[in-house]
């Protein structure tokens, strides 16, 4: 389907497409369209994961920012609000924290992008309304963050 009307099929976000599940190549402000996230598998509210009352940890990666690393893309835990990177770049921390506390769900933290990825069920769920804000900085660069971001970044993508 064209650009406007994106539609997916969950299994391109389990990791096996030459993304790698990291979703950096969706365009702002188009909203996802899966058929498997309709319908029964639509979350509900109360879905394990999802804590409505959680605040974002800050406007960038936590790890990376304290070691002095950067990222392509940010994403945010449902459950805690921990900001982490998505898979494409090189430290990868939104999935190494779900690896170390099982929390299950993340949401894009970048401007204009508003989907919900479920790690145990390796697919896009449908998502509630977070606690603001809803993404960094429209002004903070992706790769970021400013300053820290070397010349060769492309090649060092996964």
């Amino acid at each position: 389907m064209g650009k406007l009307g994106m539609t997916w099929h969950a299994s391109f976000f389990s990791g096996q497409s030459q993304h790698g599940g990291c979703l950096h190549f969706l365009e702002p402000r188009r909203s996802l369209h899966c058929p498997a996230i309709d319908g029964e598998n639509a979350m509900k509210k109360d879905h394990p994961g999802i804590n409505t009352a959680s605040k974002p940890s800050g406007d960038g990666c936590v790890e990376c920012l304290a070691a002095g690393g950067w990222w392509l893309r940010l994403r945010r835990c449902a459950q805690c609000g921990h900001i982490g990177c998505c898979d494409s770049s090189p430290s990868q921390h939104a999935t190494k924290h779900h690896a170390s506390t099982g929390h299950p769900v993340i949401a894009s933290f970048e401007p204009g992008e508003d989907w919900f990825f479920d790690y145990e069920k390796q697919r896009m769920i449908k998502g509630v309304e977070l606690l603001p804000p809803h993404s960094h900085p429209a002004t903070q660069p992706a790769p970021g963050p400013a300053g820290r971001v070397p010349p060769d970044w492309e090649a060092l993508l996964h």
